[in-house]
């Protein structure tokens, strides 16, 4: 398959952030300046399901064939962990940093991050992956939650919590964790506390801007924790599937494979070659010369 290669002109005065998009074809990275996608690229093949990606640069990719890691979020670094498939994935922030994974039989487990990262000579291994349990019918997990069949899921250090709620779609777990539902969407607070009513697939934060997609298509966004949550007219008819967060922009994905961002004032969007959007994650900043 030829590699999918975009260029586009940048201001010089701006500093790229990669977005790393999981589809059907494989991982695209995308560069991101302001609200204007620029270069992209496939850098890695291969069916995508899902994709995270730490502050500090530990990329985590899961595939229909392995679990793949790297440091620096450098893709051209991406190594096996000897996890076998997996189906979606999380970066674990704080004294436990980790990658968490799940199967596709909903076998989760979480894998230590070295404290000098992931290195392709020097690969984790099956026995540096700590078993957590399993969970029927996963459908994400960010950060320590994992949204199921049969409600949302917190992660331990040494196995799964229960944490209430009910066929979720989607959680959110930054700031005040979000999840989407088919009966509302829900935030936590002193328990779930119902944000809005009615069927949500869709939930993203970074701890203050806030994003999420009801039954019907709506597109809904909060600019800060606890504010009213409105609905947004995005220039495409497309289904929206997932959000990331740079310090400026918003950055939102379709299934199609289009990328539209903003920075307040407008969206802009273009396409990047793929089809069957899983998920998006951005940053964090590149520094370039």
């Amino acid at each position: 398959m030829p590699t999918i290669r975009e260029k586009r002109v940048y201001d010089e005065a701006a500093t790229p952030t990669p977005v790393f998009v999981a589809a059907e074809q494989g991982l695209v990275v995308a560069q991101l300046s302001d609200d204007a996608v620029g270069e992209f690229g496939l850098a890695h093949p291969g069916t995508a399901r899902d994709v995270a990606v730490a502050p500090d640069g530990t990329l985590a990719l899961a595939t229909d064939e392995a679990l793949l890691v790297a440091s620096g979020a450098d893709p051209e670094r991406l190594t096996e962990t000897e996890f076998g498939p997996a189906t979606a994935v999380s970066v674990v922030d704080g004294a436990e940093r980790s990658v968490v994974a799940v199967d596709p039989s909903g076998g989760i487990a979480r894998l230590p991050i070295p404290d000098a990262g992931f290195h392709p000579e020097s690969g984790p291994t099956a026995a540096d992956w700590v078993d957590l349990g399993s969970v029927d019918d996963v459908r994400a997990v960010d950060g320590r939650l994992v949204a199921a069949a049969d409600g949302v899921h917190r992660i331990t250090a040494s196995g799964l919590d229960d944490a209430g709620l009910d066929d979720v779609r989607d959680v959110a777990a930054r700031g005040a964790p979000l999840a989407a539902t088919t009966d509302g969407l829900y935030e936590l607070g002193n328990g779930w506390m119902l944000a809005r009513g009615g069927g949500h697939e869709t939930v993203a934060t970074d701890g203050e801007r806030a994003h999420a997609v009801a039954a019907d298509g709506t597109v809904l966004g909060r600019s800060s924790g606890g504010g009213d949550w409105t609905a947004l007219d995005l220039p495409t008819d497309e289904g929206i599937v997932d959000f990331g967060y740079t310090d400026d922009a918003v950055v939102a994905a379709t299934d199609s494979g289009s990328l539209l961002a903003t920075v307040g004032d407008r969206w802009r969007s273009r396409a990047v070659g793929v089809t069957g959007v899983a998920s998006i994650a951005a940053g964090p900043t590149l520094d370039v010369a």
